[in-house]
Order: C-alpha cells, then sequence, then structure tokens
C-alpha cells in the first residue's frame, strides 16, 4: 500500500516519520541533537530538521540552549494519562516514597515493554547517587536491576530473544557474554532479587526486586540505585523487599483483570 514501508525499512508515510522521530528517544538517551535524532529515525537531514521544528513548534519536543533536544511537556502529558502509567504509579507512589525515607537512595519502578524496560516512576533526593534514568525512559533489561528482574522472570520467549541478541557495553562491567547473563537470570529466579555493580553506570549499583500481582506473576520490578561503595545487601534489601510485598498486596486487592493496568506483556514464564 502507498505511503506504507516494510518492517524495518525507512519510514515512507509522514505519519511513519513522525513517529520514527518520537521512536529515537525510546532508544536511549534524554537529550539527542539532531543528526542523532536522523540517524536513529533514517531519515535525511533536511527532512528531519522539517520535521524536528515543526514538533519543537507543536510542544511535542523541546530544543535545549546547548542545541539537543528532548520529549516536550505536550508529549509527556499525554503519555502520562495512559492507564499503564497512571494506575501503577498511583499505587507504586506511597511504597517508593516510604523506601526513600528508609534508605535515601534513588527508587525506581519499571514495567517490561516487549525486550526493554519503561520506566515509569523514579524517585531521587539531593544525597543520592546522579543515574541517568528518567520517567518515561527505555532502558535495556541486561545492566539494570530493574530490568535484570523482569528478564528473569519474563516469557521464555523474551528471555530467549535477549539472550539472542546483542549485549552492548554501557559501562565497565556490563554483561556481554549470553551465557554469563543466562546463569546471572537464573540466580535471580532462585535468590528473588538482582544486583548489578558498574553495569549501566560507572560508580552506581542497584538492587531489585519483583513486583507481583494476586496470581503471582511479575508485573513490574523495582529497585533501589546508589553508589557502588554503598551498595550493601544488608541495608538495601530488607526495606526494598518489605516496599515490593506491600505493593504486591495492592496490586493483588486493585486488580480486577483490567488489560490496560499494566503491560500488554504482563504474562511471565513458569
Amino acid at each position: 500500500m502507498a505511503g506504507e514501508s516494510a518492517e524495518g525499512a525507512r519510514p515512507v508515510s509522514v505519519a511513519g516519520k513522525v513517529m520514527a522521530i518520537l521512536n529515537a528517544f525510546a532508544q536511549g538517551g534524554v537529550r539527542l541533537n539532531l543528526s542523532e535524532i536522523c540517524r536513529r529515525s533514517e531519515l535525511p537531514l533536511a527532512t528531519g530538521h522539517r520535521l524536528v521544528g515543526e514538533l519543537v513548534g507543536g510542544g511535542f519536543l523541546e530544543r535545549v540552549p546547548d542545541g539537543t533536544y528532548r520529549i516536550g511537556t505536550r508529549l509527556w502529558r499525554i503519555g502520562s494519562q495512559a492507564p499503564a502509567v497512571t494506575g501503577l504509579r498511583e499505587l507504586a507512589l506511597p511504597h517508593m516514597e516510604d523506601l526513600y525515607e528508609a534508605t535515601h537512595d534513588n527508587v525506581q519502578l519499571g514495567v517490561l515493554r516487549e525486550d526493554r524496560v519503561l520506566i515509569v516512576e523514579r524517585l531521587r533526593g539531593t544525597r543520592s547517587v546522579p543515574v541517568v534514568t528518567q520517567v518515561g525512559a527505555m532502558l535495556p533489561l541486561h545492566t539494570t536491576g530493574v530490568g535484570q528482574v523482569l528478564l528473569a522472570f519474563a516469557a521464555p520467549e523474551v528471555r530467549e530473544k535477549v539472550l539472542a541478541g546483542e549485549l552492548a557495553r554501557y559501562a565497565a562491567r556490563s554483561i556481554t557474554d549470553p551465557a554469563e547473563l543466562r546463569r546471572r537470570v537464573e540466580r535471580v529466579r532462585r535468590s528473588g532479587y538482582a544486583v548489578t555493580r558498574d553495569e549501566m553506570t560507572l560508580g552506581a549499583a542497584s538492587v531489585g526486586a519483583p513486583v507481583r500481582d494476586g496470581s503471582g506473576d511479575v508485573v513490574a520490578s523495582m529497585s533501589l540505585v546508589t553508589g557502588t561503595r554503598s551498595a550493601d545487601l544488608r541495608r538495601l534489601l530488607p526495606p526494598l523487599t518489605t516496599a515490593v510485598r506491600a505493593l504486591s498486596r495492592d496490586v493483588a486487592a486493585h486488580w480486577h483483570g483490567d488489560p490496560d493496568l499494566f503491560s500488554a506483556e504482563r504474562k511471565t514464564g513458569a
């Protein structure tokens, strides 16, 4: 059909080009310059420049003084109304706030979106270690505590897809060997939590644990992100497990089978 392109091909229709530009930000990176946007969206520079300008004018993107672009507040407001985001955030925020008060470390909540982590909420204090995570960011599964939990309890076909794909290196200790990642995932399934150190960001460590629904399926993951030197499981794991258990109870109590409350990929492996 005219105006459509094959999967993986350069977008042809105007709508396809706009979606490709917006999807460029879903691949990671809070701010992108025009060249990065065009490369990721597979658009000529002139076309990208014109469409990005229109998106900035409409408030869907914002131009930062350094010349880069980021998601605009108008697009953020629209996306934040999605039931999959608002329902989970409303249930999770009280428990995330309690967890932050107990640890004063970064607290983040993620759900599975295809083969990546969608961060739906994050709390960060002035004393917390700097992190790259932003609400709405899509992060790799294999380098983050929140992601390794979701990967461990994902459907088998999701795990195998990630293990068979490219495992990019983001920091010094990123796992890039599929066999090593498989061993890590199995350890997470046995222990019920994930620990990462210098795998996504140098100097940062994370501890993640699963959030379950009334059937015991993992629907989300919550994690603490702290400095590598202060990543003491004796300090971090007890309050984290308390928070995810409390949130899981709320999920079980308020989950009535609404397919929009959580990710469409909510079905997990055995």
